[in-house]
């Protein structure tokens, strides 16, 4: 199973760091990872495997709310069935 994690916010230094050590700390494996900045704003998508998570999904949703909340950028994981429905439609 795989999780899509987006973040979006004012860049500043040890967002992915923050993202990145949660992830590793909660045993979600980064698959894919594209970042950008435009015009000092954070864009951050991954792919992370979440078939042998720590926590339940929805613990990590919200423990990743709380991650975005501590350093100022908005974290959001979505299940990748909700994109595969998406495109079948």
């Amino acid at each position: 199973m795989k999780g899509i994690i987006t973040v979006l916010g004012k860049d500043k230094v040890g967002i992915i760091a923050k993202v990145c050590t949660y992830l590793a700390e909660h045993n979600l494996n980064i698959l894919d990872i594209s970042q950008t900045i435009v015009q000092d704003y954070f864009n951050m998508m991954m792919i992370v495997d979440i078939s042998t998570p720590a926590k339940s999904f929805e613990e990590i949703v919200e423990d990743l709310q709380h991650v975005g909340e501590d350093i100022g950028v908005e974290i959001k994981l979505q299940h990748e069935d909700i994109f595969n429905i998406m495109h079948r439609i």
